[in-house]
């Protein structure tokens, strides 16, 4: 009941909004760069320092025995195809620049940043007073991003950390970069709703299947990524409307965790094998299963949409068009798994196998049957919330869920472990902490700041936001 509830809602939300979902040119580049076998994109997009698009600034690449050049349109959008991988230096005309504008950094124009075929790199260059400081690294390097919006002068491209590191950043936080110091606030704001909301897809599953079997799934970040993967399979490499391959993801993702079950987790059950053996085997199960990935899709970065998403601007925040679509399915999806687990015959007895498996039993629910459907809806929020995130951040790879594992554990720990509504709460705090974050450390050091906070809340309430507390001999 519940999995066909979350089939019905996707397939439905993914159906009735394609135009959202369709890739988008952005607005107006004469010859948008669209990365193939053949081609290399490097883009970008400049910003005035009250953070207007800079329109007309010409751009020079050179490398590779090969130089283009790049003019910003009307949007501050700017690309340049290159037809060979390599290191290319990227120099901003200063003369071109709209009047009483100057490069923040001058010193680090040109900026060298590498293109890779059939991927997109990004390199940014933030307008305003100069800074007056030495050359620092520039935060660009091989993406799948292709030339996002960097925000208001200048930003880190989505996809890619600030510091060119593996942590991935969507549009919106990039957006906050150069801004004041009160729109960046509300801009990460938003972009931690927003994270927090798609995150709490996978997180709910994982906090349902510890709830209903006392396993710690650390295979759970797989089926995140297998969503993710499967999408960009359908869409890029078949052909298929977003839509489509956004439903389909979903509905394997819900077959493999009920064959997870049936062939793996209720024969276990049945020989009475120990939950501790039982984690072992999701370590191994997640190894073999992140491996399988790196050997059919690569070690590189995948985008599932490879065109510009679509900007609008509510007062000093940005976000996608794209963002917004995957927030209200989120919300809906969230909303019909909370009244599924109130409301519904089947998610009392979810609840009960819960707090008391035997007394379930003994009562005449069929656990075995409730487990086998938490396995499966929990593999089909955690593949949704894979194809949702992918779009967010513009980029997946073959280890995606993994990097969000640890996050996943601590949004679950931090709401209250097994408690879904603990689950959704975990997660947006998780997502808050780790957006805002940005304002005092380096984005490749977000993530740590979700763990610094769960220690922190543990241990004012060791239960977890949500959870009850319990007595202990």
């Amino acid at each position: 009941m519940l999995a066909l509830l979350l089939v019905l809602i996707a397939g439905t939300l993914l159906t009735v909004a394609p135009t959202p979902w369709t890739p988008h040119a952005a607005a107006a580049t004469a010859e948008a760069c669209v990365p193939d076998a053949a081609t290399g994109c490097l883009g970008g997009t400049i910003r005035t320092a009250d953070g207007e698009p800079a329109v007309g600034v010409v751009l020079r690449v050179t490398g590779e025995g090969a130089t283009v050049e790049a003019t910003t349109d009307a949007t501050g959008r700017w690309t340049a195809a290159v037809t060979a991988a390599g290191e290319y230096a990227v120099e901003v005309d200063p003369a071109t620049l709209p009047a009483g504008e100057t490069l923040r950094d001058p010193a680090n124009n040109p900026r060298t940043v590498v293109a890779e075929l059939g991927s997109s790199a990004g390199t940014l260059f933030p307008l305003g007073a100069p800074t007056g400081g030495g050359a620092t690294p520039s935060p660009s390097g091989p993406t799948e991003t292709g030339s996002g919006d960097a925000g208001e002068g200048g930003g880190a491209e989505p996809g890619t950390a600030e510091g060119g590191g593996d942590v991935a950043v969507s549009a919106e936080t990039a957006a906050a970069a150069g801004a004041s110091t009160a729109g960046r606030v509300a801009q990460l704001v938003v972009s931690g709703l927003i994270f927090g909301l798609l995150f709490a897809l996978a997180s709910v599953g994982l906090s349902l299947l510890y709830g209903t079997t006392g396993l710690s799934n650390f295979a759970h970040g797989e089926q995140v990524t297998l969503g993710a993967l499967l999408a960009y399979f359908f869409a890029q490499t078949l052909g298929m409307p977003l839509a489509v391959a956004g439903a389909l993801a979903v509905l394997i993702g819900l077959i493999s965790g009920y064959l997870q079950d049936r062939g793996i987790w209720a024969p276990l059950r049945r020989r009475g094998v120990g939950l501790v053996q039982q984690l072992i085997v999701t370590i191994g199960l997640s190894l073999a299963l992140q491996y399988t990935f790196n050997l059919f899709a690569g070690g590189g970065v995948l985008r599932i949409v490879t065109s510009n998403p679509e900007i609008i601007e509510i007062g000093p925040v940005r976000l996608t068009i794209q963002s917004l679509v995957s927030v209200i399915i989120a919300i809906v999806v969230l909303g019909g798994i909370g009244y599924a687990l109130t409301s519904t015959r089947i998610g009392r007895a979810t609840r009960a196998v819960s707090d008391n498996p035997a007394l379930a039993a003994a009562s005449g629910i069929n656990v075995d049957r409730i487990v086998r459907m938490v396995w499966t809806a929990g593999a089909g929020l955690a593949a949704l919330g894979g194809v949702l995130l992918g779009l967010y951040f513009s980029a997946t790879r073959w280890n995606m869920g993994t990097a969000l594992l640890l996050l996943m554990f601590a949004a679950v720990t931090l709401g209250g472990l097994g408690t879904a509504f603990g689950a959704l709460v975990g997660s947006l705090v998780i997502g808050l902490v780790v957006e805002l974050s940005t304002l005092f450390i380096p984005s490749d050091m977000r993530y740590a700041a979700a763990m610094a906070i769960l220690v922190l809340v543990l241990l004012v309430r060791p239960q977890g936001i949500l959870g009850r507390s319990q007595r202990v001999g």
